[in-house]
């Protein structure tokens, strides 16, 4: 079964700092778009394919979904979305991308497993 790959979009972007509060929409852009390869390479420890589903909020709207990246809107907490589609998959595997401890938390009660940022974003 195809992991379902839950990127905290506003944690991981922050976990470099390369200027990314200037332009946090062209930020996530630029995540986005390397998380593409890893929907058929995978990330280590997790073969691909990998359905990628990066969680954007607050200034980061507006960006979308590309092939391989499907980018969702978090209408209020970027957190609380991802808990949803944590919840909203209990029968497949989920791995969640964020180095929040409190999100981190959350989603592995609920049976995710959860990975920091440098699984999809290596540092500089």
């Amino acid at each position: 079964m195809t992991t379902l790959l839950i990127v905290d979009g506003a944690n991981v972007v922050g976990s470099v700092p390369d200027g990314w509060w200037r332009d946090r929409r062209g930020a996530a852009e630029r995540l986005r778009d390397g998380l593409a390869g890893l929907a058929e390479a995978g990330v280590p420890g997790r073969p691909g394919p990998l359905e990628i589903v990066l969680v954007v909020e607050g200034a980061a709207r507006g960006v979308g979904s590309i092939s391989g990246v499907r980018v969702d809107e978090a209408p209020g907490s970027g957190d609380d979305r991802i808990v949803e589609l944590v919840a909203g998959s209990p029968d497949r595997p989920r791995l969640v991308v964020t180095a929040d401890r409190e999100l981190r938390r959350r989603v592995t009660e609920l049976g995710a497993e959860v990975t920091g940022p440098r699984t999809v974003r290596p540092a500089p």
